[in-house]
């Protein structure tokens, strides 16, 4: 398991990982598949031991935190099922099974909000590999029921919600940049394996909405919500937050992976993705993370392993499928993979993740109230240790294509 100095001590001393493998910043011993293995695995077994153990490392939300059909777990069960698929790693499979049998497989309590869908892809990885349809089926009832009676409430966050679990109105569609990792990707991938054409066009229809509201065409980027279409850093810049733009980027590679293959809207997808792809590698910074608020790193020194970590896993797919160039993108993930390797603990804990939010100055705090966020080597979430895994996926696939010794 990889160790290394906490990025803000400035310290160049390494701890070896169990492994042996040794690591140095002058070496590539952290793109072998030893060490991907070795790391991940690590990230994974740590946050396995940890589903209901926060002991100091998670702030807010925790009683979400305990909940294994929310988001904040989902986002990791779908690293874990990532990872698993990518390494056949059959213990980890196991575990899932059982988790998603004491669940009998369903979605979140919320039927139209996304944050409750997310849970799906990791049952539909179960039922690919253990083929069981009850492991799908109560998605299936849940996505049928939306189908039936589809919501047409406006996409403006402002309006506040009169149904209990909607705080704004809008959450019963996807009118935030996050829902667009949450739930379009179990709509393509339940179309895919059920041969149901609807489920696709469905997501399909509704996701070029949330573009249409939400992206910045001239900045390539994706605004949280429409609280932010007026809202601007002090540096003048929008405010692009970091995690939000991942959540986009990590779920278009699902789309992709899983749409239609002759679809008319494929290509769309795949340009939306460059064009986010063009406009992210930029604003890396010089130790290979993305900074909190993507315009304005010189406002936010920080490190933030989520939103980068969902940026390697994004770029380092592109690469892998021939979506992306290898000359131009690899040394970005290079550089991302490496900062995230420093951020793990010798424990295996992913440091350095900003806690439940929704912007890169502010995380949302349980009662309604805000407080300027805190992030730093001892804070993690479920979320940071599932896109640490959707890196590691990403990061695997490319050693076993040999694009590391090119």
């Amino acid at each position: 398991m990889a160790a290394i100095c906490a990025v803000n001590t400035g310290c160049t001393s390494t701890t070896q990982p169990t492994t042996g493998v040794d690591l140095s910043p002058s070496t590539d011993t952290i793109f072998e598949a030893q060490w991907i293995t070795a790391v991940t695995s690590g990230v994974a077994d740590w946050q396995l031991a940890h589903m209901e153990d926060f002991d100091g490392h998670i702030r807010t939300f925790q009683s979400r935190s305990r909940n294994p059909r929310e988001w904040i777990q989902g986002a990791f069960l779908k690293g874990l099922a990532d990872w698993s698929q990518q390494t056949n790693n059959i213990r980890y499979l196991n575990w899932l099974k059982h988790w998603g049998e004491s669940q009998n497989y369903r979605l979140g309590d919320r039927l139209y909000h996304a944050d409750d869908h997310v849970v799906g892809q990791y049952y539909l990885a179960l039922y690919d590999y253990f083929g069981d349809p009850a492991m799908i089926e109560p998605t299936r009832e849940a996505f049928d029921a939306i189908l039936r009676r589809p919501s047409t409430v406006p996409l403006d966050y402002q309006t506040r919600g009169h149904d209990k679990g909607y705080s704004r109105q809008c959450l019963k569609r996807w009118c935030w940049a996050d829902a667009l990792f949450m739930s379009p990707p179990v709509w393509t991938e339940m179309s895919s394996i059920l041969g149901v054409p609807d489920y696709f066009e469905f997501s399909n229809q509704e996701f070029w909405l949330t573009v249409d509201a939400l992206f910045d065409r001239d900045e390539g980027l994706f605004l949280r919500d429409s609280r932010f279409l007026t809202q601007r850093e002090s540096n003048g810049e929008r405010v692009f937050w970091s995690r939000g733009n991942g959540w986009v980027f990590a779920g278009l590679t699902d789309i992709i992976e899983t749409m239609p293959s002759g679809h008319r809207d494929r290509q769309r997808y795949i340009a939306l993705y460059q064009t986010m792809a063009r406009a992210l590698v930029p604003l890396q910074d010089h130790r290979g993370f993305w900074p909190v608020s993507l315009k304005a790193g010189e406002l936010y020194e920080v490190p933030e392993t989520s939103g980068t970590a969902f940026f390697v896993a994004g770029l380092a797919w592109g690469i892998a499928n021939d979506i992306l160039s290898a000359d131009r993108y690899l040394p970005a993930v290079k550089k991302g993979w490496r900062a995230l390797n420093q951020s793990v603990a010798p424990d295996g804990m992913i440091g350095w993740v900003q806690q439940v939010g929704y912007s890169p100055d502010k995380v949302a705090v349980a009662g309604g109230e805000d407080e300027a966020a805190r992030i730093s080597a001892n804070e993690t979430q479920f979320y940071g240790a599932g896109a640490f895994l959707l890196a590691g996926s990403a990061l695997i696939e490319l050693n076993r294509q040999g694009i590391f010794e090119r």
